[in-house]
């Protein structure tokens, strides 16, 4: 599942990270009370193929969950979905992004001003590129919202949000997918390659896909990663991961430390 992928990738970068998973789509999910939340040193809030305007009880309780995470002040963080939870829960919004899908790769993520210096992004040059599937975006900030990330397709691609005293950092693009994760998921919608213009048949996208697992079997193909422009930051584990390992640096560890846990 998506979330044991996750999981996989904090225990890649501290092996002694402990997971809880939680599923607070699912009614009558076991999910932990205020009390709960505050022992926990962070959490994570995943990605998902649901649309949040859509406003169904699954994706209610999800906002509800937040709005707890946030009152509890354990230090978030969110890729995607993740981040558009994270904004509705404060009095944000998110709507379709009225260009389009972007789809494979995010790219030219530029920091803002605040992004430059913000520990979120430390380690990240003036423009990057990183893994991404989305169609929605947040559209309109929380009120306590700092863009920290922004490129032609989304105006936030990375923010921290604050919220009755808790604070959340979040990501619209994916850096917890490897390329080979990336290449399994675009296997699954090549319909949406193709219906959308970013593949002309189903032979193209077949052989996009195919390329992308061939470079993550093997980064150092400067064949593939010229072909489709990607540099280290997004072939590099540690180096496409880099929001993540920072979170973890800079939020979870220091709460870790607060609580008598170091």
């Amino acid at each position: 599942m998506p979330s044991e992928s996750y999981a996989a990738v904090l225990q890649d970068v501290e092996a002694d990270i402990v997971c809880d998973l939680a599923f607070p789509a699912d009614e009558g999910a076991n999910l932990p009370d205020a009390s709960g939340l505050e022992s926990y040193d962070g959490i994570v809030l995943t990605g998902s193929h649901l649309n949040i305007y859509d406003a169904t009880p699954d994706i209610l309780r999800q906002i509800d969950l937040m709005r707890a995470v946030y009152a509890s002040r354990t230090p978030s963080f969110g890729s995607c979905w993740g981040l558009q939870v994270a904004a509705v829960a404060a009095g944000g919004d998110v709507q379709k992004n009225p260009v389009g899908r972007e789809i494979g790769f995010a790219r030219r993520l530029t920091p803002t001003e605040a992004g430059r210096s913000h520990p979120l992004l430390a380690g990240r040059p003036a423009s990057y590129d990183a893994p991404a599937i989305h169609l929605d975006m947040v559209t309109t900030p929380p009120g306590e919202t700092t863009v920290l990330s922004t490129n032609a397709v989304s105006q936030v691609q990375a923010a921290e949000i604050t919220m009755n005293g808790g604070t959340f950092w979040g990501v619209q693009y994916h850096p917890e997918f490897s390329i080979g994760e990336l290449a399994v998921i675009l296997g699954r919608r090549t319909r949406i390659l193709i219906d959308e213009g970013f593949c002309r048949d189903e032979a193209e996208a077949h052989s996009y896909v195919a390329e992308l697992k061939a470079l993550h079997a093997e980064p150092s193909r400067l064949d593939l990663s010229w072909r489709h422009g990607l540099d280290e930051e997004v072939l590099l584990p540690e180096r496409r991961t880099r929001e993540i390992r920072n979170f973890i640096e800079n939020r979870v560890k220091p709460e870790k430390s607060v609580k008598g846990r170091a």
